[in-house]
């Protein structure tokens, strides 16, 4: 934690205090790319999956591609924005917890707001002469902006998830472009398709610190249903 930055439990928006807005983390937390590779596949094979093979000529491949990445791109654009949504927020707790604390009545309630804004694990480890040395050097920054602001980080931030949920449609949309016949490209596209929810599951695995084999095969069965669920619904 940089100084002059009041943590919050949150893992995308970044903590601010202070006259001006900084980042200590990277654009997106691996947890957090991990999940937009997982969305973009599922959307991207709802529409691979649609296809009937024995049926389909080069004009239905051209349509579904089309739509596959008018999809993505129209939810990598969604998400980006609920992105910067959520950054304006945290930003906004931020500020909220920053005035909170030097608005407390006694050192007390103001470490309560310290330990409210801390990790649960990091604040058990804490005693009443860490939280007021915090405190101290807390009230001792210039006063927060008036209202959250969206700066280059949180732009980046937002370019780096429409990205992760739209250019996840090519690999898997590749064999379709190359191979003429559709029954081959299917193929070829299902076990792309397959590999990377693997290794998706597999960098889960071990950012949560579970077995990434395990998890890696766990994923392509829960991939899978989701996106048996998704078409079954019409998605």
């Amino acid at each position: 934690m940089r100084a002059g930055e009041l943590p919050l439990r949150t893992n995308r928006a970044p903590p601010m205090s202070g006259a001006a807005l900084k980042t200590s983390k990277r654009l997106l937390e691996p947890n957090e790319r991990i999940a937009e590779v997982l969305f973009g596949l599922i959307m991207v094979l709802t529409f691979t999956g649609s296809l009937r093979v024995a049926e389909a000529g080069r004009d239905d491949v051209r349509t579904m591609l089309i739509g596959a990445l008018g999809c993505n791109l129209a939810w990598g654009i969604i998400d980006a924005v609920f992105y910067l949504m959520g950054c304006l927020s945290e930003q906004g707790r931020s500020i909220r917890s920053l005035r909170a604390l030097r608005h407390a009545p006694n050192p007390e309630a103001a470490h309560r707001v310290i330990a409210a804004a801390l990790p649960p694990m990091v604040a058990a480890t804490l005693g009443p002469v860490e939280y007021e040395s915090v405190r101290q050097k807390l009230v001792q920054l210039p006063e927060p902006p008036t209202r959250p602001r969206l700066r280059k980080p949180e732009w980046l931030g937002a370019l780096a998830v429409f990205l992760w949920v739209f250019l996840i449609t090519f690999p898997v949309a590749i064999p379709f472009l190359f191979m003429d016949e559709v029954g081959r490209a299917m193929r070829c596209s299902n076990g792309i398709a397959i590999g990377l929810l693997f290794m998706s599951g597999y960098a889960f695995g071990r950012v949560a610190e579970y077995r990434p084999w395990l998890t890696g095969l766990a994923m392509v069965a829960l991939g899978s249903v989701l996106v048996g669920i998704t078409m079954a619904l019409g998605g």
